[in-house]
């Protein structure tokens, strides 16, 4: 006979909210500081949605809309006919904060600057050119965009009109002080747009000083890379995962370590195991490219081995904004309290990846490092770009377009599920979309996968292999490395009905 499980009272004691901001927020903030600090452990039983609204005199829906967040990002879970509970989480040896720390304990004992010797060796000084070689990215796609083009967002729907104007109004009478050198970090009130935004949408507490402006998300990347990473130290990278990321650490000399990703991210039991890692990449909101959300308890474990290691988490939230189901979900950087976690913005799935802006929010000890790198290696940001976001942003435009990029995201998966072929021998079905704005689709086999490929790009359709995101050395067999990836934001529904039409007439022969 099984144990009943511990059913812990739950208090509403000292939950304040005010009545003049969002409830439902306000509730969900109170609830996930209390799973994180201990408040409330695992196994705790939490009211009935109509019951707590009875106890804090809020309406229930208030109640069911941050009940729905916190399910979302793990931190609860239902029990079919038996109610609400705290999940079962990690036991840590410290408790973690709901922001970025401010008040570090040590400072950057561990960072080592770039050794001269290696510079000015001719020997040495070779081993990146032969690194780049062995680590070479693939051409980019520079013609319009087609289905089912990945990593590219609906360019027909930005503002051209609206950004021309604001541009036109910056160069017509420009500062004088802005055309000088400016801040390494970026155009001040730029990143106090940023670090507002990232507070009121993802819960990521950071200040203006911790963020410094990029030429891209890559760019942010591999700064971390060069000013974080020593050659010879271990990075373990997502795997399958983002390979321009891998790129960039091998670079510098960084040892790759693909980490296998399941069902609830990065399998950080394989992590704990690499005893010269330095440094972890990953991609937590919307894994890339196989799409799956980095589970709670993962998130923790992988702050745990940070702090254990002396390492660091590279969070790149490259497409954060996307989300079809309740709000974007609060990133690794939010839970970090001992300053391991760079978080990676972009503005590149949003607006257009050819504007070339993104952002770091650093650690604070990490500020005047990255600041002065990012002045040796380009001085600073173009400043017309940063200029005419900062007043984008302000305007509250940007807003309005992720309400309107992201209803019309939502709208093309839909004609792409709606659409997909489910009879074909080897080619799996179409799975939920809850986040993104790609897909992984499971094939059979390594051969299935590159005939369907082949059979689309006969048919102008671009397909891409999930193959093609593997590290070269994986010990993964290679049917296991199959798959479809698609993104399905780039073209209209119209021109996507329209591919769907083209695939399945290319791949009606498989039948048999």
């Amino acid at each position: 006979m099984s144990e009943r499980p511990l059913i812990l009272p739950f208090d509403p004691a000292g939950i304040a909210l005010d009545r003049r901001r969002g409830l439902s927020q306000q509730l969900y903030q109170a609830l996930r500081a209390r799973v994180l600090d201990g408040r409330l452990s695992s196994g705790t039983r939490l009211p009935a949605s109509r019951d707590l609204a009875a106890m804090l005199a809020l309406s229930r829906n208030s109640v069911v809309r941050a009940y729905d967040q916190l399910y979302a990002e793990g931190y609860i879970e239902s029990r079919v006919g038996d109610g609400t509970y705290v999940s079962r989480l990690p036991k840590l040896s410290t408790q973690l904060s709901t922001g970025l720390s401010l008040g570090l304990s040590t400072g950057l004992s561990t960072f080592n600057p770039k050794n001269t010797e290696y510079l000015s060796s001719n020997r040495r000084i070779s081993e990146p050119l032969q690194r780049l070689k062995n680590h070479h990215l693939p051409s980019p796609k520079s013609a319009a965009p087609r289905a089912f083009r990945v990593g590219i967002p609906a360019f027909d729907l930005f503002p051209f009109d609206v950004w021309a104007k604001l541009q036109a109004g910056f160069w017509r009478n420009p500062s004088p002080a802005q055309l000088g050198y400016g801040d390494p970090a970026g155009e001040p009130a730029l990143r106090e747009l940023i670090a507002a935004y990232l507070r009121r949408s993802r819960g990521l507490s950071c200040t203006a000083e911790q963020i410094v402006i990029t030429s891209g998300a890559q760019q942010a990347i591999s700064l971390c890379a060069q000013l974080l990473l020593q050659p010879g130290d271990g990075v373990a990278v997502e795997n399958p995962g983002y390979r321009a990321a891998g790129h960039a650490f091998a670079l510098v000399g960084g040892k790759l370590h693909g980490v296998a990703v399941d069902e609830d991210g990065m399998d950080c039991r394989q992590l704990a195991q690499l005893e010269d890692c330095r440094l972890a990449y990953v991609t937590p909101a919307h894994q890339y490219p196989t799409g799956v959300t980095m589970s709670l308890a993962r998130r923790l474990q992988l702050l745990a081995w940070a702090e254990q290691s002396d390492g660091w988490i590279i969070e790149d939230d490259y497409d954060g904004e996307y989300r079809y189901s309740g709000a974007p979900l609060a990133p690794l950087a939010a839970l970090d309290r001992h300053g391991r976690v760079l978080y990676v913005g972009t503005f590149g799935k949003i607006a257009f990846p050819a504007l070339r802006l993104g952002y770091l929010v650093l650690p604070p000890r990490l500020v005047q490092a990255f600041s002065q790198g990012k002045a040796l290696a380009v001085r600073h940001s173009e400043v017309s770009s940063q200029c005419v976001m900062a007043e984008f942003m302000a305007r509250g435009h940007f807003q309005r377009h992720i309400r309107r990029m992201r209803k019309a995201a939502l709208s093309r998966r839909n004609v792409l599920k709606a659409g997909w072929p489910e009879d074909i021998p080897g080619l799996g079905g179409m799975p939920e979309v809850a986040a993104g704005l790609h897909v992984k689709v499971d094939v059979d086999n390594f051969a299935r996968e590159q005939e369907l490929v082949a059979q689309a790009e006969a048919m102008g359709v671009e397909v891409t292999p999930l193959s093609n995101f593997w590290l070269a050395n994986s010990d993964v067999p290679v049917d296991k490395r199959a798959g479809l990836v698609l993104g399905f934001a780039a073209v209209p529904e119209g021109e996507i009905a329209e591919a769907m039409m083209k695939l399945r007439k290319a791949w009606r022969p498989l039948r048999g």
